[in-house]
């Protein structure tokens, strides 16, 4: 094996093989992560926990609806570790942009209210289950169907057929007529 072939082999074997394992392994875990939350949450949206009419379908829409927050937080989790894992492969010094969060986490708070207002109301929305995917809504003078629920953006079609993408913290009164009672 001549000089250069070892040299290139080496090299190979060094940093881009293990910029190539931390992309399998991020891919890996988020596959795995992906299925269990979708198991639980199948698991979770045919089990009848309260029982009662129209409680069943609710609680499936709630629960598909968590779901798919949870699975962006771990896609979110599991490429932000490895990309900072990819850039330490590189040489990138991590150690002072940690330490330096605090100071840029608080610069970046006060820049992005409005964020994280969205991400708070999504939370709260949520948690005390005001409207689900599928609940027929009144919100902002958007009279409509909830098609997808994010922790910032609620996605409305109204009866037009056109698709309203909602912030989350701009909605203060919000009326539901699938949740009568």
């Amino acid at each position: 094996m001549s000089e250069q072939t070892r040299n290139i082999l080496e090299w190979l074997s060094g940093a881009p093989l293990r910029v190539f394992s931390v992309l399998v392994a991020a891919w890996i875990a988020q596959s795995i992560g992906h299925r269990a939350i979708v198991r639980a949450v199948n698991k979770l949206a045919t089990a009848d926990l309260k029982p009662g009419p129209g409680f069943a379908k609710r609680q499936s829409e709630r629960a598909r609806t968590t779901g798919s927050v949870l699975t962006s937080i771990l896609k979110a989790a599991v490429w932000i570790i490895a990309i900072a894992m990819i850039l330490g492969e590189f040489g990138f010094n991590l150690g002072p942009v940690i330490a330096s969060a605090g100071v840029i986490g608080v610069a970046i708070g006060l820049g992005a209210q409005t964020l994280v207002r969205d991400i708070l109301s999504g939370i709260f929305m949520l948690i005390e289950d005001q409207y689900g995917v599928g609940d027929q809504i009144t919100t902002l003078e958007i009279e409509g169907v909830v098609e997808k629920v994010g922790l910032r953006i609620t996605t409305i079609r109204d009866k037009k057929g056109v698709l309203w993408y909602v912030r989350n913290g701009e909605i203060l009164v919000i009326g539901n007529a699938s949740q009568k009672h």
